[in-house]
């Protein structure tokens, strides 16, 4: 299972799903289940999400320990 800090990462930047839904051309629903955790993003999806925050995937997303 992979999770992530999307909110927080979006929280610092003061920008909202349908915010960060525009700026990488998916649907604000896309990012609620990305932060929920119902969705693992695309690489690219990943990487696109990275470069609006200024941070390494790795920031945003990790594997739990089980995996």
């Amino acid at each position: 299972m992979m999770k992530n800090n999307l909110k927080v990462q979006r929280a610092i930047k003061n920008i909202t799903q349908s915010d960060l839904a525009d700026l990488i051309k998916v649907s604000r629903q896309t990012i609620n289940t990305i932060e929920s955790g119902k969705y693992v993003p695309s690489t690219v999806l990943a990487l696109k999400m990275a470069k609006v925050f200024g941070v390494s995937v790795e920031e945003i997303f990790s594997l739990e320990e089980q995996d």
